[in-house]
């Protein structure tokens, strides 16, 4: 297999891994409850990749660097995570994928106060079509405009925007930081900051084991291999091909919650997946 067709392959298992992590936790928090869910998700995957960041003598970067890498991790895992797992009590795999491929909308919003980018005819165009999928998928959500109905989708929004956050921020604060550091020291971060919470949060009543599984799964696969992944590709294709991902993901999270749940995939969450995915592509595209 060529180097390119390796990447490409990389590429659609990296989707279906992200994908697959809205199923699992879709299955995974109802039992474990959102905030002892993640604490575990992201302590696991800090566990297993711990020994390769000591084994690549990258531990002084960190120890260094602890205090950024500790702010980004939390802004890029724990707290983003735990409003999707606490959306995903009521929200469907496939609906919460969409959603989540907003990112790079709010990565966009967030360029304007952080990065002083001028927000262009172009992008304010692809912001208005991410907020036009976003309207769709709350009308074929049967939502109304109450903060019982809006408080899911507003977490899940809520999520990518620390997403797009946090990726402004590792850029400013740390340039040129391998990307393993920031990964196992951010979901190690993550972890220790999660801990009194998933104490005091932890369910009476013993998870059964396919939640136990399908936290196993989301940590090993969806998280620390899912990061492997990702920073391979970064260091290959660069950032901004790796982050066609983005793209990707709602198709497999979207697929997996059918396949495997039984979700209906309606005609307003392929709407409103089509008017995002416009929306990332008109301001990502170039002049």
């Amino acid at each position: 297999m060529s180097g390119q067709k390796r990447e490409f392959a990389l590429l659609v298992l990296l989707a279906a891994l992200w994908g697959g992590s809205f199923l699992f936790m879709r299955v995974a928090a109802p039992a474990f409850g959102p905030l002892p869910l993640i604490a575990l998700r992201v302590g696991l995957a800090a566990c297993l990749l711990l020994p390769l960041l000591l084994w690549r003598g990258q531990w002084p970067q960190w120890r260094g660097n602890w205090l950024p890498i500790a702010v980004v991790g939390v802004f890029f895992t724990a707290f983003p995570f735990s409003l999707i797992a606490w959306a995903q009590l009521s929200l469907s795999a496939g609906m919460a994928s969409v959603l989540n491929a907003t990112t790079p909308l709010m990565t966009a919003l967030w360029a304007w106060p952080l990065a002083a980018e001028r927000l262009s005819a172009r992008r304010a165009a692809g912001l208005a079509l991410g907020l036009a999928g976003v309207l769709a998928l709350l009308a074929g959500h049967g939502a109304r405009f109450e903060v019982r109905s809006l408080a899911p989708v507003l977490a899940m929004l809520g999520a990518t925007a620390s997403y797009g956050w946090a990726g402004h921020m590792a850029r400013r604060w740390l340039p040129g930081m391998p990307p393993l550091v920031t990964a196992c020291g951010g979901l190690a971060s993550g972890a220790l900051l999660m801990l009194p919470l998933a104490w005091r949060d932890w369910p009476a009543s013993p998870p059964p084991p396919q939640a136990w599984i399908a936290l196993a799964l989301l940590a090993v696969f969806c998280t620390a291999l899912a990061y492997l992944i990702f920073y391979r590709l970064i260091n290959r294709l660069g950032a901004t091909r790796a982050s066609g991902v983005t793209y990707l993901v709602p198709v497999f999270g979207v697929l997996w919650g059918a396949l495997f749940l039984g979700e209906t995939i309606g005609a307003a969450m392929l709407q409103g997946a089509a008017l995002i995915l416009a929306g990332v592509l008109a301001l990502n595209a170039r002049r």
